[in-house]
């Protein structure tokens, strides 16, 4: 992998790793389009989703703080509470990555008329949020959680946008647009950096092909591009300007189907 495809794919991961556009998908096209497949070189893969994972604790490092801080106390807080609901979240995707890993991974083979189909459901998904009516909820329940989670666990099919499928969930759960948000973002925190250690201890890390530099390139695209777009996904769920990436993952997802047929 030279530098300039690091440089591509990092903030192409850093991007879309936020924004409601599937990052599996365009890993996906971009595979196609660089003729290099990503999940082959699994410590290129581990230090760009590492960068995204910083990239968020940066942002929400105030809240972070807080949340552990009230944690520590030896009562049933809000930070408890709040940290509960997250692990509730955690509970489909972690099911689906213990049950249906090999399953899951048959969809990551190049098929991008399968990718096209789910960038439409995708676009949808986010469509039905612009005409929803949200009643801003005080805040997210631990059902609510549960459900997003699952909104979470199945956007591990590439195509289907992470933080589109648990914002897009969220909103028509009639949860307010802020505390979406940022659930959606801490909530993914503890799948990544799990995934990341299993890869890391499984000792396939270790046979990676990718140079020290491609690596450094990779990591410092997707923190910086992931940083900017986490602080701008946050202002555009407040503005309720999801409509546009509906519109652009419809036109994307037609096109990815026309390339696959």
């Amino acid at each position: 992998m030279s530098w300039l495809q690091a440089l591509i794919l990092g903030i192409l991961q850093g991007l879309t790793e936020f924004l409601p556009v599937s990052s599996s998908g365009h890993i996906e096209l971009s595979k196609a389009l660089l003729q290099i497949d990503i999940r082959e070189e699994l410590s290129f893969t581990v230090v760009i989703h590492g960068a995204t994972v910083c990239s968020t604790i940066v942002v929400f490092a105030g809240e972070l703080k807080k949340l552990f801080n009230g944690s520590f106390a030896l009562k049933w807080n809000d930070s408890n509470r709040y940290l509960a609901k997250l692990l509730v979240s955690f509970i489909p995707v972690l099911i689906a990555g213990l049950f249906l890993e090999s399953y899951i991974s048959s969809f990551f083979s190049g098929n991008l008329t399968f990718v096209g189909y789910m960038l439409l459901i995708t676009a949808t998904l986010l469509t039905l949020t612009y005409f929803a009516r949200v009643k801003g909820k005080p805040e997210i329940s631990f059902f609510d959680s549960f459900i997003i989670g699952i909104a979470q666990a199945f956007a591990v099919l590439p195509g289907i946008s992470r933080s589109g499928a648990t914002i897009s969930t969220g909103l028509l759960l009639g949860n307010g647009k802020e505390n979406v948000a940022k659930f959606s973002f801490l909530m993914v925190l503890v799948p990544i950096i799990g995934k990341n250690l299993l890869d890391i201890f499984s000792g396939e890390f270790s046979k990676g092909s990718v140079d020290t530099i491609p690596l450094l390139v990779g990591f410092i695209a997707a923190f910086f591009t992931g940083w900017l777009a986490c602080k701008w996904m946050i202002e555009l769920v407040k503005k309720s300007k999801l409509i546009w990436f509906a519109l652009y993952c419809a036109v994307i997802g037609i096109i990815t189907i026309l390339l696959g047929t």
